[in-house]
């Protein structure tokens, strides 16, 4: 039996007039959770112009407007604190019901730094340094409630057990940060990462912004997002991905459908053809629409169905989380303590010193 494809869609339409209405949006991700794709992406960037709707904040406007699609927001980095970004990603796969990933994003120009006033633009490496700082602080704020911490217990008026908040207390080049989080540990115990990586920023030769972006995805992403020019190039790159972060990753090559002009049966059957070309090395694909409501009615009314009727795409979701539907384990918080019976099973010896 083939091996199931993980799709995901971008909802980015710049040119629609319905960009900032919530209906628009929660007919798009309608439409990708009627083809069973396991997220919809939305970009953002800190750029005065265009004008864009804030990602996160639509994304968590039509949270409960759908039931099963995963919500990745475009959350730059840049000119923000690890804290609050924590916090509202956090509130994304709360109202999500565990449905949220973040796409790390940095900011690069000159017109966004002058919005902010707070510093010039940073080189690319230095900014996705940042962005991994960024995101490791988010991970141990995430984790610094343990999964039970919340008693709730209206007789004593006790909310929480200050014994399972910790303190996270990282120290960086570009942050310090002492914790705990404000907020409760998310449902998917850590929102699924994104990283963008082209092909090019693992090459010999590659700048030292895309090496660091590379860096960034090998130490964090759950999910790369791969933009490569040809196939022998998405192959090359994601075994090299792979060599360096390992198999839990799960890579998606980009497919922009602008040169596939759909909904057109021709341009249709050409895109069927490099969603099931074998031999890519990716766990699936990205699309990016040239016009998403035109495109992701073809993908949901006839492509979808075409890859079932194959066997490379799920007939239902099975899971409620996107990390379930990616097949992405719930991490365990890294400052919970392990069971008792974990630790006998691992090392004997030390239950003896537990006890």
């Amino acid at each position: 039996m083939p091996r199931q494809l993980h799709l995901s869609a971008a909802l980015d339409s710049p040119d629609s007039p319905g960009r900032f209405d919530a209906g628009h949006y929660t007919a798009l991700a309608g439409l990708a959770e009627r083809a069973t794709l396991d997220f919809v992406t939305l970009d953002d960037s800190f750029d005065p112009e265009p004008g864009r709707p804030d990602a996160l904040a639509a994304l968590a406007r039509i949270a409960p407007l759908t039931g099963r699609v995963g919500l990745v927001p475009t959350v730059t980095t840049t000119h923000t604190e690890p804290f609050h970004t924590s916090i509202s990603v956090n509130t994304l796969d709360w109202v999500s019901k565990g449905r949220a990933g973040w796409l790390v994003g940095v900011s690069t120009t000159e017109a966004e730094a002058r919005a902010f006033g707070r510093r010039p633009v940073a080189p690319a490496d230095e900014l996705w340094a940042e962005a991994a700082d960024a995101v490791e602080v988010a991970a141990r704020l995430w984790d610094s409630w343990e999964d039970d911490a919340e008693i709730r217990d209206t007789a004593t008026g006790r909310f929480i057990d200050r014994d399972k908040l910790h303190y996270i207390d990282f120290e960086g080049r570009h942050f310090s940060v002492r914790g705990p989080s404000i907020t409760p540990r998310p449902p998917q115990g850590r929102p699924v990462v994104a990283v963008p990586v082209a092909a090019a920023d693992l090459a010999p030769d590659a700048s030292p912004g895309g090496r660091a972006r590379v860096a960034a995805a090998i130490r964090h992403a759950d999910v790369v997002l791969l933009d490569a020019p040809d196939p022998a190039a998405r192959l090359t790159a994601a075994t090299e991905l792979r060599l360096r972060a390992g198999e839990h990753l799960r890579i998606l090559a980009r497919l922009d459908t602008a040169r596939s002009a759909l909904p057109d049966r021709a341009a249709e059957e050409r895109l069927l053809a490099e969603l099931t070309a074998a031999g890519t090395g990716v766990d699936g694909f990205h699309l990016v629409p040239a016009d998403p409501v035109r495109d992701l009615t073809a993908l949901a009314d006839r492509i979808a169905p075409a890859l079932r009727a194959a066997g490379l795409l799920r007939t239902g979701y099975t899971g409620r989380t996107l990390r379930d539907h990616l097949g992405l384990a719930r991490p365990a918080g890294r400052y919970t303590a392990p069971p008792a019976a974990a630790v006998a099973a691992a090392a004997p010896e030390l239950a003896e010193v537990t006890r």
